[in-house]
């Protein structure tokens, strides 16, 4: 068969003769029926990379981070691999790459725009992230990558049979409210709360007229029981921040509140959101039910390890390592473990409706 633009394909790769499962294909790339690629939006619970390639504090491209699984620091805030590196396995697909890698991309797995300190609020942190508006625009240029390579009716297609997961909001109420910030202290708590979900709702509204369908999203997590608030908040005395949790609390009852909204008003909308707040606040209430320290990081320094001091690339230059990073819930002052990560991310994998509400992610990939 001579020509380039129909062709018989299976596993990525076209045969002549062999005729197993067909699609239609262009040049060399061939879609299995059943590809659902894996695009991610997102912050540092997400970052795979890509604030390695701008200009940022907001890193984490040097040792320790890393080390237990990439063996060097690939820029991701853990010890090892993060909730999209587990999702993309589960569902068969290979790393997602991060979308300002220099390397050659063909986008048909999916890419991954998160970034480290971003937020839905374009003020929050700006200068040193790529916020969600912007993942947004980058978003749009691989669209048109995508046509240019797949044609209109198969980069329609595999846009409506992708996944896109999304974990935004920390960064917008965290550093607002350890900074004593006037920005956060100009509204009413309800009101900052409808800020960040407008502007998370406006990007939501745009992937889905792009053609994305299926939605997965993390809520919020325990900020106020993170080690860093622990130590520079509470002095060092270990007790959950109330006014953090409160206020995240209220971002995820309305976000969970508007996404109904959602799946009404928009055609062939489907999601799943996960209770990040509660599997976390679990496993760092219950260490001995999963064998894990719930308060303490490994890496950091001072009371709980709390100092955001990890690698000795911050103002504290001094850190301390733990012998065994899978025994912690958190690597470092913020951002969990490998271990934690894997655990957290088979919640959201295959949970219960009790978790995930009435899709976890693997329905998703299946529909």
């Amino acid at each position: 068969m001579a020509s380039l633009r129909f062709c018989f394909c299976f596993l990525l790769f076209c045969a002549s003769n062999i005729i197993l499962i067909p699609n239609s294909c262009l040049a060399k790339i061939c879609l299995p029926r059943q590809h659902n690629p894996l695009f991610v939006f997102g912050d540092s619970l997400f970052d795979v990379g890509n604030n390695n390639y701008i200009n940022t504090t907001d890193q984490a491209n040097y040792a320790p981070y890393g080390e237990n699984f990439f063996k060097y620091p690939s820029g991701r805030y853990s010890d090892g691999r993060v909730i999209p590196d587990f999702i993309a396995e589960y569902a068969k697909l290979p790393l997602i790459q991060p979308y300002l890698f220099p390397g050659n991309h063909e986008y048909i797995d999916g890419v991954n725009f998160a970034s480290a300190g971003s937020g839905a609020l374009v003020e929050t942190n700006q200068g040193r992230v790529i916020d969600l508006k912007t993942q947004l625009s980058y978003f749009k240029r691989v669209i048109k990558v995508l046509r240019q390579k797949l044609q209109d009716a198969e980069t329609k297609s595999l846009l409506a049979r992708a996944v896109y997961l999304i974990s935004i909001g920390s960064n917008d109420y965290l550093g607002p409210l350890m900074e004593n910030s006037s920005v956060i202290a100009s509204y009413s708590p309800e009101k900052y709360v409808d800020m960040v979900l407008g502007n998370l709702t406006t990007v939501i509204k745009e992937i889905h007229k792009q053609g994305g369908r299926k939605f997965g999203f993390l809520n919020v997590g325990p900020l106020g029981c993170t080690p860093l608030v622990r130590v520079l908040v509470n002095g060092g005395e270990g007790l959950c921040r109330e006014e953090v949790s409160a206020l995240v609390k209220l971002h995820n009852t309305a976000l969970s509140v508007e996404l109904p909204k959602l799946e009404k008003r928009l055609k062939g909308f489907k999601y799943s959101l996960y209770n990040f707040y509660d599997s976390v606040f679990d496993v760092i209430s219950h260490p001995s039910k999963y064998g894990r320290e719930g308060s303490e990081a490994c890496c950091g320094s001072g009371p709980y390890r709390g100092y955001p001091s990890c690698g000795g690339k911050r103002l504290t230059k001094d850190y301390e390592l733990c012998k065994n990073a899978s025994e912690y819930v958190f690597f470092d002052s913020v951002h969990p473990s490998e271990r934690a990560n894997e655990l957290l991310s088979q919640f959201l994998w295959n949970g219960n409706h009790t978790i995930t509400g009435l899709h976890n992610l693997k329905a998703l990939f299946q529909q």
